[in-house]
């Protein structure tokens, strides 16, 4: 028998309920994986040992007293720290917020914990979510278990890493521009963004309103599917929730992609890849070709302009968000005298770390007056017509095909000097979020250097069957079985 790391969230509620194991044996071989690779990778902020083994011994009693224990029976799931959960730290990786703790837990915790998850801990991450790498967390640095020198992707990089180590089978994750999506594409597991308004934005700290949506990172399509079908729903207490019927996501999963048009974008010229992401891409369409899906090439015009402009609505959206955190509403206070505005200032300072600061300003200089309609308003209509133009290629096909990043993992501090190159990881992941379409990252093969490879699956709003469908066809011709290495870094 396999080790009980190695098992699905599927797997391990399946056995659970059938009670061949029980929730404390599967939480305690988590436990002890974490402990075992923790000091390599770094992917928790903390580990919730003694909560996570209580949680876990309620869902055992559950079972023997007959109750029904959930769809996630005694699955252990780890959290991005910028969702709350009640009584526990909520940082967001952010000096600012060093000794918060949560009063109420997000909606999708709640749902999560209703189905009968147990939570391993709170995952490292960029600052508030913005950062591509996990490299601008004021806490931690979180690093690739396939190579330990390698970035793991961001913003939800710590939930991505331990998934891939064997962690934990299930992690929530934000998506704001990619960072659900790029993370696992680095890390090699699945990632998957609903459509905005699937899940419930209650309970995650806002950094751009218009785009943040909660996600699930998993080592299969399946799993991904299981931990989306349980947190989706409208919720009352967020008002850009969306009440529509969930559905069973994973009722067509296995249906296969044969006679399904799937889209190639013009505006993805296949010659602006890294070469081994290049061929990659191009097996990866060959395969699904094979499957016998029908490859269609639709052009989005305004592709070209996506992270130009989502960085220009994201920060615009964050400098607004983020001006509640000052020291006085919320956040850690400093110690200086003075003015309020110096007590604003100080506190702001010191509490946020640079990439923050850098964003706040650019949405701030593009909010003012003088500069609001050349930029803001600039980048909504740009993303109006990006709306227009997905819907009309979408009535040409049912699924669109693009590499979710140009490239694998790159090196630690390679590009934190150099935002330009940074923002540049986004330039697949942008659109979807600005759209708000649903979006599936799924391993597809490694590059020269071993480190995995991901194609992105996008389909229209509220078609995450379609994604879930084409993705887990992909995956079963793919195969990939690939490990962590946790190959150190060369010596400096």
């Amino acid at each position: 028998m396999s080790e009980i790391r190695q098992w699905g969230a599927e797997e391990i509620a399946r056995r659970v309920r059938a009670g061949e194991i029980s929730a404390v044996e599967v939480f305690d071989a988590c436990l002890r994986r974490v402990q075992a690779v923790e000091p390599k990778i770094v992917a928790y902020l903390r580990v919730m040992a003694e909560e996570g083994r209580r949680q876990a011994a309620a869902v055992d009693r559950r079972r023997a007293g007959g109750e029904e224990p959930g769809p996630l029976a005694g699955v252990p799931v780890a959290i991005k720290d910028n969702i709350s959960l009640r009584g526990q730290p909520l940082t967001c990786g952010s000096g600012i917020l060093e000794g918060y703790v949560a009063p109420y837990s997000a909606t999708a915790i709640e749902r999560l914990a209703a189905a009968g998850a147990v939570f391993l801990g709170k995952c490292n991450l960029d600052e508030y979510g913005m950062g591509s790498s996990c490299e601008n967390s004021r806490f931690a640095l979180t690093r690739n278990p396939w190579h330990l020198g390698r970035v793991p992707g961001g913003s939800s990089g710590g939930s991505a890493a331990t998934v891939a180590a064997g962690g934990v089978p299930l992690a929530l994750g934000s998506d704001t521009g990619g960072s659900v999506r790029q993370p696992a594409a680095f890390c090699g597991i699945v990632g998957l963004k609903p459509t905005y308004g699937r899940v419930s934005r209650y309970g995650l700290v806002a950094f751009a309103s218009s785009t943040d949506q909660i996600g699930t990172l998993a080592r299969s399509v399946r799993d991904a599917a299981l931990g989306l079908a349980v947190i989706a729903g409208g919720d009352h207490r967020d008002s850009t929730s969306v009440h529509r019927p969930v559905g069973e996501f994973p009722g067509r999963i296995e249906e296969g992609v044969a006679g399904l048009r799937m889209g190639t974008l013009r505006e993805v010229d296949p010659a602006e890849l890294e070469a081994p992401s290049r061929r990659n891409y191009e097996h990866a369409l060959t395969l699904l070709e094979g499957l016998g899906a029908e490859l269609r090439e639709v052009s989005i015009p305004t592709l070209r302009a996506a992270v130009a402009c989502y960085y220009v609505i994201a920060t615009s959206e964050a400098s607004a968000n983020l001006a509640r955190f000052d020291g006085v509403r919320y956040g850690r206070r400093a110690a200086a005298g003075g003015s309020l505005a110096q007590l604003y200032a100080g506190s702001r300072s010191a509490g946020f770390g640079q990439e923050v600061k850098r964003r706040i300003m650019l949405g701030t200089f593009a909010l003012s007056a003088g500069y609001y309609d050349a930029y803001y308003d600039r980048a909504r209509r740009v993303r109006e017509a990006m709306r227009h133009e997905f819907a009309a290629a979408f009535e040409r096909v049912d699924a669109l095909v693009v590499p979710t990043s140009p490239g694998g993992a790159f090196a630690i501090g390679e590009r934190i000097g150099n935002p330009l190159a940074m923002y540049l990881s986004d330039v697949y992941t942008t659109p979807a979020s600005l759209v708000g379409l649903p979006a599936l990252s799924v391993p597809s093969g490694c590059d020269r250097r071993g480190m995995p490879l991901a194609l992105q699956i996008m389909a229209r709003p509220f078609d995450e069957a379609t994604t879930l469908r084409v993705g887990r066809a992909f995956e079963r011709a793919v195969g990939f079985q690939g490990e962590p290495g946790f190959v150190e870094p060369p010596a400096a």
